[in-house]
């Protein structure tokens, strides 16, 4: 059944129009044009820097400035076009046969359309005015409107919308304010409905909390009124196209070579790892580099709330979690999951991120034989991590003297990884440890990296350098069954 071809009059409801909202445009979008403008954040490079007093007297002048920012010129004239032309555009259209076109194919059928409906208002445009109507208009019949050309930049690593009037981008690290805007509360929800429901999932005021994903794997958080007192919130955290391995990071300054050495036999000698760090810092980024070290005929699982790991080996289950229904019944926990992957004979597990109770039947799976399992953890230091991970286990309803608890972490975790985004936007590991055994109650450690702060440049960029603490790894027996002991002692000396 075509799309097309239906006329104002028979059963065409002009209004459906407000039903896909009006977005407006990021950029020109033509063949190979510019994303949009940057936001011009940073003082002049030119400029002598500033002390500290006199940075922190400009951060308070400019914290009053306004949080929004609206697209001019060639994006603004393309977006009050839109607003005359979809209206008649979706007088012709079915809306539920054109659901089933591809986006390629829509715009073949909104050509002519589109024509049409220009000579009627009168209105001429060169092709390239054109070509960023058309897609302007297809991102918002089949795809997430104004977040289109934001998802397709590459140089952008989160999107995060608060509100119908404002939207940040990060940048290398760095917070940008982003030139969209929502028609209003209602267009946004609608988009944010859109996402969610494509994973089987549903956000309302009900179910105001939802956690999904892109179809490209990037991981999505939504977050609806009446928590969210500005509006609909969406958090992107934008899927790499292309993986970064651990010589990429080297390469790039997150970590020495000798480091990245020491990873790659971690991973590949079977190291029970925790990844540790805050919001943002890289903890995903680093568990996808450390899983391509293993081998390919190991069979691995991993288990997370919204499925974001992407593992290049050929025997890798993924698993996700299930939230409860409208009954409040049928929800399949991280937990249930791990309890689970016990049953189907993993060599590894993986866990995307431990929250709490989930903790125990981890730390139980790596030191029953499920030897390089690997999970994340939200903290500031490795010692900060291994309390964490006591109070996580304590959350559950097993009952276990601390004491008890903290023998099984020191038996369990070999490695912890301290993973963090400094403030000059940069991301680095700080923090290499092992986890050696117990003294009494305390949990003993070894540090064998670590980044040493030593000053800022006068660009605002960090400057430091990694060390090796020269001490022979506690671990080393466990990289002698593989054949990799003489690597690593002379990669941690």
């Amino acid at each position: 059944m075509s799309a097309f071809g239906r006329r104002g009059g028979i059963g065409a409801n002009p209004a459906r129009g407000g039903s896909f909202g009006s977005g407006r445009p990021t950029s020109a979008a033509v063949e190979g044009g510019a994303q949009f403008p940057p936001v011009d954040i940073l003082a002049d490079a030119t400029a002598a820097p500033l002390n500290a007093m006199d940075r922190l007297a400009a951060r308070v002048a400019g914290s009053g400035e306004a949080g929004s920012l609206r697209a001019e010129g060639f994006e603004a004239s393309v977006h009050k076009i839109k607003e005359q032309v979809l209206p008649r555009l979706l007088e012709r259209v079915d809306a539920e046969a054109a659901a089933t076109l591809s986006k390629e194919e829509l715009a073949e059928e909104f050509r002519p359309i589109i024509g049409e409906v220009l000579a009627e208002l009168r209105i001429t445009l060169n092709r390239r005015e054109q070509y960023a109507l058309e897609k302007v208009l297809v991102d918002e019949l089949l795809g997430l409107g104004p977040l289109e050309e934001l998802l397709s930049d590459s140089t952008i690593t989160d999107i995060m919308v608060n509100g119908p009037d404002q939207t940040y981008v990060e940048r290398k690290g760095k917070l940008e304010l982003a030139p969209i805007q929502f028609r209003d509360e209602e267009h946004l929800f609608q988009i944010a409905q859109r996402i969610v429901n494509k994973v089987g999932r549903r956000v309302d005021q009900t179910s105001p909390l939802a956690d999904a994903r892109l179809a490209d794997g990037s991981r999505v958080n939504v977050i609806v009124p009446p928590l969210s007192l500005r509006g609909t919130a969406i958090s992107i955290r934008k899927f790499s196209a292309k993986p970064i391995t651990l010589d990429m990071m080297a390469n790039g300054g997150s970590m020495s070579p000798a480091m990245a050495t020491a990873l790659k036999i971690a991973g590949a000698s079977r190291f029970n790892i925790v990844i540790s760090g805050g919001t943002g810092s890289g903890k995903t980024t680093m568990l996808n580099a450390i899983s391509k070290m293993i081998d390919p005929g190991e069979r691995v699982l991993t288990i997370e709330d919204a499925a974001e790991l992407r593992l290049q080996q050929p025997h890798w289950l993924p698993l996700e979690t299930r939230p409860a229904n409208l009954e409040g019944q049928g929800e399949i926990s991280i937990r249930d999951l791990v309890k689970n992957a016990l049953r189907m004979r993993p060599d590894r597990i993986i866990l995307g991120e431990i929250r709490g109770a989930e903790c125990f039947d981890m730390l139980s799976a790596m030191n029953t034989g499920h030897d390089g399992s690997m999970c994340t953890l939200h903290s500031n230091s490795p010692r900060e991590a291994l309390a964490r991970m006591e109070n996580m286990v304590m959350m559950s309803d097993i009952k276990v003297p601390k004491e008890a608890i903290s023998r099984q972490i020191a038996d369990s975790v070999d490695l912890i990884i301290q993973v963090k985004r400094l403030r000059d936007g940069s991301r680095r590991v700080t923090n290499i440890t092992e986890v050696i055994g117990m003294e009494g109650p305390v949990i003993v450690t070894q540090e064998l990296f670590k980044f040493e702060y030593l000053d800022e440049g006068s660009d605002g960029k960090i400057v430091g350098e990694y060390r090796a603490s020269g001490l022979r790894p506690y671990t080393l027996d466990k990289a002698k069954q593989f054949g990799f002991d003489q690597p690593y002692l002379e990669a941690c000396l």
